[in-house]
């Protein structure tokens, strides 16, 4: 053999032993960078970025129908047909003021305020039951403030009830078995929070306080038993609390049949029923409702979801609860890549807050749940709740985009 032949032979050798070598071959799949788990395009997104485009167009919707839904009472209330419009769209911008300022504030920060946080929000629950302190509208004691800038405490009490109850669970996690050490607390502050907002009256916001205190609970780990115990207590005081006041009854009980009712109690839901039926497959067209006209009461509040099923129709009022449902998809997702325990308990606590309300909500205006008086989260007409909810979803947001993806390595530090 040639010395030529022996370093032609020498080269293709060191090719095959060395895939670096110039000249030669490279392996696709040992140099291609793993793939994130999951299929299909919607597994591929990452977290925050589905979940910013979702929050925008449900806020971009909710401007659509408040709009749609409110030039009648507008006018009546402010003698301009955009004067409720107006407002949702001062309010929506200081909420993504808000919401643009807490995804930029890394969220375990909070557990550094969540004693101040709980307190104050316990403070601003009683000071709104104090006469000529708090606002009363339709009844019910909620807001505190003046003019249109009204804050409503019960809305802040949900933040710092998750705040509180994350931190607790991730300080406490050797101790999830013991029930005096993770659920007497929570129950405690749930309870405590509850019946000031009772007192208020305002039952919706206290369930939806017990699905988030629960859901957290649950997803932390701690056993059922206990849980399942308290969650039976709850449910019965509710139904006695519900059941004691004539009010409370009256719209508890009209739900079971609200044609019996339709001329009293269940006039609302009554109302609310004929405008879904009427929008049938493709709606009435947008803006061309008729139960906005008079019929309807709240319906660019608590009712919005009628309209929007009167003018949009099957079709628009499915888009709508797909747009929650994805929501909640990318929220619990949040949660299970999230880099620590705290993160994942207050992103699952978000999650349920936006989607339990939404639940509850849509619920009373299909009439399948009592009415409670609780908005639809994005969509409704309202100030503070907005202005809280874009704040909690910008927190969201920054979990978000703390995710671990799976099946990729994280980089290490150079000193490392």
């Amino acid at each position: 053999m040639t010395a030529s032949s022996t370093r032609t032979t020498a080269r293709v050798a060191t090719r095959r032993r060395h895939p670096s070598a110039p000249g030669a071959r490279r392996s696709t799949a040992a140099t291609a960078p793993p793939r994130p788990a999951g299929r299909g395009r919607l597994a591929r997104v990452p977290t925050a970025t589905a979940l910013a485009v979702l929050i925008g167009l449900l806020c971009l919707f909710g401007l659509v129908m408040v709009g749609s839904a409110s030039p009648i009472v507008s006018l009546r209330l402010y003698g301009s047909s955009w004067g409720i419009l107006e407002r949702q769209l001062l309010w929506m911008g200081l909420g993504v003021i808000a919401l643009l300022g807490f995804s930029r504030i890394d969220y375990r920060k909070w557990r550094t305020v969540r004693n101040p946080l709980l307190i104050g929000t316990m403070v601003l629950l009683v000071v709104v039951l104090v006469p000529h302190l708090g606002v009363t509208s339709g009844g019910s004691s909620r807001w505190i403030g003046f003019g249109q800038f009204q804050l409503q405490p019960s809305e802040l009490m949900k933040l710092a009830l998750i705040v509180f109850a994350a931190d607790l669970l991730t300080r406490r996690v050797d101790r999830t078995w013991d029930p005096k050490a993770v659920v007497v607390p929570v129950l405690t502050i749930l309870g405590i929070s509850s019946l000031l907002i009772l007192k208020q009256p305002d039952m919706g916001t206290a369930l939806v306080l017990c699905a988030i205190a629960f859901g957290i609970l649950f997803m932390a780990g701690v056993p059922m038993g206990p849980i399942l115990k308290v969650l039976v207590a709850f449910a019965v005081l509710a139904v006695i609390v519900g059941l004691a006041d004539p009010y409370r009854r009256d719209r508890i009980l009209s739900f079971l049949n609200p044609a019996a009712h339709q001329s009293g109690s269940g006039y609302q839901v009554w109302q609310s029923l004929i405008g879904l039926g009427s929008g049938g497959l493709a709606g009435l067209g947008l803006g061309g409702g008729r139960q906005k006209w008079g019929g309807l009461p709240n319906a660019h509040t608590d009712f919005i979801f009628s309209v929007v099923g009167e003018e949009l129709g099957l079709i628009g009022a499915v888009l709508l609860l797909g747009l929650f449902f994805l929501l909640a998809w990318y929220g619990l997702r949040a949660a299970t890549r999230a880099p620590d325990r705290f993160g994942s308990l207050m992103a699952v606590g978000i999650t349920i807050w936006i989607t339990a309300q939404a639940v509850i909500n849509v619920g009373a205006v299909i009439g399948v749940l009592p009415v409670t008086g609780i908005p639809l989260p994005f969509i409704s007409y309202g100030g503070s709740s907005l202005l809280i909810t874009m704040a909690a979803a910008g927190i969201l947001l920054n979990i978000a985009g703390h995710e671990r993806v799976p099946g990729r390595r994280r980089a290490r530090h150079p000193a490392a």
